[in-house]
């Protein structure tokens, strides 16, 4: 059986994951959704400190307090700078790195850097609270549901979204351990907005690098929302390759 750390994106909590993981611990693998600090159930301890350094740091911990190895650690959306930074300081406990629909940061990149005009849009809606930068407020618009059409999975999500802050995007992300960490094998799971930038030419060098641990989800953004069996299928299907 498995160990499956899944880390939510910007504006998400590990509430996000829950159709998925009641589908991967039906199978009877071990299933972390942690939040990460200052958004969700841990919206409380939010605070100007918060930067995407305290995020990695927090699925480190995680890591190293439940004693967890062999992890299939997954990253939704910013999710990927999250666990891109935790394979390099925690490379001994990871047996696969997953993006799910996410950013696949290189050294030295921010999420500004990496997805450019998408989230720098978002930060012409900040607001400031208590000296925090927030960004990616829930609102009317059905596009800020992130992909998510059904009416149903709307009013289940949408009063779980929280603001996300700014800093977390704009820092850099450093490695310190990339020779190593660049080794753990990766995986790929996009939804219909990423498939539809994929050309013939890059989706043979992704089956390369992924060693065929590549699936495309025509959904939104979203997909551990919108489609959690195809979702959880092909988590698993990274352990069955």
């Amino acid at each position: 059986m498995a160990t499956y750390v899944l880390v939510h994106g910007g504006g998400h909590g590990g509430w996000c994951y829950q159709p998925v993981a009641k589908i991967l611990r039906a199978k009877g693998h071990e299933v972390y959704a942690p939040s990460l600090t200052g958004l969700a159930d841990r919206e409380h301890l939010l605070s100007a400190a918060i930067n995407l350094d305290t995020h990695i740091t927090d699925i480190v911990k995680l890591l190293q307090y439940e004693d967890l190895r062999d992890v299939i650690l997954v990253g939704h959306s910013y999710g990927g700078m999250v666990i891109t930074g935790v394979a390099d300081r925690a490379t001994d406990r990871i047996a696969n790195l997953v993006y799910l629909d996410a950013a696949f940061p290189s050294n030295g990149q921010s999420l500004v850097d990496h997805a450019g005009e998408v989230i720098l849009a978002a930060r012409e809606k900040a607001r400031v609270v208590d000296g925090v930068e927030l960004v990616l407020y829930p609102g009317e618009d059905p596009m800020e549901f992130y992909g998510v059409t059904d009416p149903a999975q709307i009013a289940w999500m949408k009063p779980k979204l929280t603001p996300h802050p700014w800093a977390c995007f704009e820092q850099k992300l450093v490695l310190g351990n990339e020779e190593a960490m660049r080794q753990l094998p990766i995986s790929f799971i996009f939804s219909g907005v990423q498939i539809e930038n994929l050309t013939d030419e890059i989706r043979s060098q992704i089956r390369e690098l992924t060693q065929g641990r590549f699936w495309e989800i025509d959904t939104g953004h979203d997909l551990m929302i919108s489609e959690p069996q195809q979702t959880a299928e092909a988590l698993l299907g990274v352990i069955s390759q």
